[in-house]
């Protein structure tokens, strides 16, 4: 999986003790010119805005400090100009010192929000983990790399899927998306994830295998003990897949396409949809209608590429509605290999979207690599990676 780059970003260490400046320097600000400035103005009041600052992004330590800071230097300005006990400096300190209390408090409880989301992130980094597990970079002849992006900047996991078996022939890839978001999607795509990592080296057909995860996604959705959230959406509810499987001993990808959009196919600079000629309907959806489940069989040849993908990749708008060209945008690109492949990708949808996706995406690129007894002449041995 490509791993996000969180090295380029600063430390929030090391963000806070930048930011702490920013109060300390109000203060210091504020008490030079109200101590220069003329009998009738009162800057004062302005210094109650240090500790609220600090409140945002310290903790109460450093925000009661900062607060004490204001108060000592309002009790400067008072000692200066007048005197400790004047009725407008007295009623300023204890205005001063009540708002950095409140602060105070506030920051103690943002600081507990905060611990609370990091567990709450850890626990979705695990869910991560156990769920959608990473893809082996290398499974049988075949190399392997994926990516997941979430939507939601703080989101791990959402109904985006993928999973690969390996079986006695050859290793079987799905790739899928659960309709719909949040908990109920997440909680869909462990179900087929699940179903398939158990059935996908039992079952020896790949039309048994699907019909297998329909059987297992029907059967949920209709569960008349399920939970009564969104009762109605549930009726609704589907899994668009595509499933397939790559034989060791034949140069051919195996694919039934659930309503998912159709892979990839890169080879020697050319791109072209592996579009099968009688698609079955989305997981859940197979039951209301007469279904062909045989899989349909495309060349697979050694260094080509099979680029998976869900449709929050092509979905994918810019800021004039334009979606995302991913045809075009690899056909240069297969030459480097799957990782170097889906590094590309990732930074040029992130690119094209501003930064921010409207729906979560995922994408496996899969290449054939050549065996290790028969490498041909001129390339790489077969576990060097290219480019």
């Amino acid at each position: 999986m490509v791993p996000s780059r969180r090295g380029d970003h600063p430390s929030p260490e090391g963000t806070r003790h930048a930011l702490l400046a920013v109060p300390i320097a109000l203060i210091v600000i504020v008490t030079v010119v109200d101590i220069l400035a003329p009998p009738s103005v009162h800057l004062g009041p302005f210094l109650v805005a240090a500790p609220a600052i600090t409140a945002s992004f310290a903790g109460p330590r450093t925000t009661a400090c900062v607060g004490a800071l204001a108060v000592l230097a309002q009790a400067v300005v008072a000692a200066v100009r007048t005197s400790l006990i004047d009725l407008n400096h007295s009623f300023q300190l204890i205005t001063l010192i009540l708002m950095s209390a409140f602060a105070t408090f506030f920051a103690a409880r943002r600081e507990r929000r905060v611990g609370e989301l990091t567990q709450l992130r850890s626990v979705a980094t695990a869910t991560q983990e156990v769920v959608l597990k990473p893809l082996p970079p290398r499974i049988g002849p075949l190399r392997i790399a994926s990516v997941y992006l979430a939507a939601e900047s703080e989101a791990q996991i959402g109904g985006d899927l993928y999973a690969a078996a390996r079986t006695e022939q050859g290793t079987r890839i799905v790739i899928g998306d659960v309709r719909g978001k949040g908990l109920e999607a997440v909680g869909d795509a462990a179900l087929l994830l699940g179903a398939f990592r158990g059935a996908a080296h039992r079952q020896a057909d790949l039309s048994a295998l699907v019909s297998f995860l329909e059987g297992t996604v029907s059967s949920n959705l209709d569960n008349p003990g399920a939970p009564d959230i969104a009762t109605e959406d549930r009726g609704e509810a589907f899994i668009t897949a595509a499933v397939m499987d790559f034989p060791d001993d034949e140069p051919v990808i195996r694919l039934i396409n659930c309503g998912h959009p159709p892979p990839l196919l890169l080879r020697r600079g050319q791109v072209s949809p592996l579009e099968v000629r009688h698609p079955a309907p989305p997981l859940g959806l197979t039951t209301f209608v007469e279904t062909d489940l045989s899989p349909e069989t495309f060349g697979f040849e050694h260094g080509d590429i099979a680029l998976l993908y869900t449709d929050g990749v092509i979905e994918a708008r810019d800021q004039d509605g334009t979606f995302y060209p991913l045809a075009d945008r690899v056909a240069g690109s297969a030459s480097k290999g799957p990782d170097a492949l889906l590094a590309y990708l990732r930074k040029d949808l992130m690119g094209h979207v501003g930064g921010h996706l409207g729906d979560d995406a995922a994408m496996v690129a899969i290449e054939r690599m050549l065996p290790p007894s028969d490498p041909s002449p001129g390339t790489d041995a077969p576990d060097q990676p290219r480019g």
